[in-house]
Order: C-alpha cells, then structure tokens, then sequence
C-alpha cells in the first residue's frame, strides 16, 4: 500500500493506493485510519472500492456502519471511489445518496469527483 497525500488550498487529502484489499474489518479500518492521521497529517482520505471488502456493500453485515461512524467519530472524512450502479440493493443506493448529502463520508465516481468535495473546491 503507498499513500499519496494531494495538496489544495491548504487542505490535504491522503490517497490510498493498493492492488489489495486494505479495510477488510474494523480493525483494518482503524489502523488505516491512524496512518493516515498520524503519519501522513490528514483528516481526509480517498479510498477505492476495489480496496473494500465486499462486505461493506451489503449493508446486513453492518460493516459500513461501523466503520464509517469510528471515522465520523474521529473526524476522518472519507470519499470511496467507483462504479456503484452494479449493487442491486436500494437499502445501499439509499445509504449511499443519504451519504452524498452529508459532510463526512462521499461515494463517487471517479477520483477527480472525490477530490474536489474533501477538498471542499465547486465541481467543475
């Protein structure tokens, strides 16, 4: 796994890159969490979906909600990217635009889209 911190107008976004699964649990997602905010001085993170175990989409599991409220609770905000479409599950499309409507935590598409909400910059 490499993170890449990106720099905007004083605001700072780690970029995790990786061919593997690097939140599986909880506890992988808390470790992330830590690196992130402590070695690389971010309190923003861009994540790919291919990065997240599956069973954080089925939302049954209560994976999502753990994790995302540990990273609410931590003040780490967080933009999964990727193609959301294939999941045929509304309970997730509603989780995920309910998401998109808050502060803390954006499902996009691309990593572009991603950057600019951390970032906090108008799409372009």
């Amino acid at each position: 796994m490499e993170i890449k911190v990106d720099h905007k107008n004083g605001s700072k976004v780690a970029i995790i890159i990786s061919d593997d699964i690097v939140i599986n649990n909880v506890n992988d997602a808390l470790d992330l969490l830590a690196v992130v905010h402590y070695d690389n001085g971010c309190e923003k993170m861009l994540v790919k979906k291919e990065n997240i175990n599956d069973d954080f989409f089925e939302l049954k599991t209560g994976l999502a909600g753990e994790i995302l409220q540990k990273y609410t609770n931590y003040h780490m905000k967080i933009a999964i990217v990727g193609e959301f479409e294939g999941y045929n599950s509304k309970s997730l499309n509603d989780f995920i635009y309910e998401c998109n409507q808050g502060n803390n935590v954006f499902f996009k598409r691309t990593s572009a889209e991603a950057l600019a909400e951390l970032h906090g910059l108008k799409p372009v």
